[in-house]
């Protein structure tokens, strides 16, 4: 998928989860094309790519709607990611992080600090923060060896806003949103900290604790300069 698709992606997103889009509301291809000014193409990948995230369910042979969900749905999904995410981390950490696993995670995380190391955020950094951080995520659950785990991550990932890259930045308050993404990253050091001294539950804490970040920190952030 292009930058531009992610791009489109994102933004549909964000306006789902601010309920620009009604649940039930049908999505047409030609509407949404026009409304963002692509072709048709990206726009149903951008559905294909939201019904997997749970956003979206099929209306008809061809057409879409937005799926009925709470916050309280959204809140439960993303907590159970943190405990799935979490038993992959303590399972890598005591069973002993492979120096393969280790190089990739710091990869990642040198990705991380390359993005933020300008000291602010722009619009078209999303999209790379959103592989970074999907690949952070996969490189430890892939590595704890687990497809009990792995599957059940799968199956989460289709609940809304669950998967670890479904990420909702607000274009009108990106400061606020890079100091979230500066949490996050410190957040990834301190996981591949606790990884490489075979911390497990201390791993499992921290993965527990880093999928919140969207749910329980922007109040947070937006109150301290």
């Amino acid at each position: 998928m292009s930058d531009n698709d992610k791009s489109l992606v994102s933004r549909l997103r964000k306006l789902i989860g601010a309920g620009h889009y009604h649940p039930g509301e049908r999505l047409g291809e030609e509407a949404v094309a026009e409304q963002f000014g692509v072709s048709r193409t990206p726009v149903r990948l951008a559905f294909r790519t939201l019904e997997q995230e749970g956003l979206l369910q099929r209306a008809g042979k061809r057409g879409f709607m937005v799926r009925e969900f709470t916050q309280a749905d959204v809140h439960c999904a993303v907590e159970v990611r943190g405990v799935l995410e979490g038993l992959a981390a303590r399972r890598l950490a005591e069973r002993g992080m492979p120096q393969d696993v280790a190089e990739s995670l710091g990869f990642w995380i040198q990705k991380g600090r390359q993005l933020l190391d300008k000291g602010y955020l722009l619009e078209t950094d999303i999209n790379q923060w959103s592989d970074i951080n999907s690949h952070f995520h996969g490189s430890i659950v892939g590595a704890a060896d687990s497809r009990v785990v792995a599957d059940a991550i799968s199956r989460n990932n289709h609940l809304p806003f669950a998967a670890a890259d479904s990420i909702i930045i607000d274009s009108e308050d990106l400061a606020r949103e890079f100091k979230k993404l500066q949490l996050a990253q410190f957040h990834h050091e301190l996981i591949f900290q606790s990884l490489k001294s075979g911390e497990g539950a201390r791993a499992e804490m921290l993965m527990r604790e880093h999928a919140l970040i969207g749910l329980r920190y922007p109040e947070l952030l937006a109150d301290n300069p």
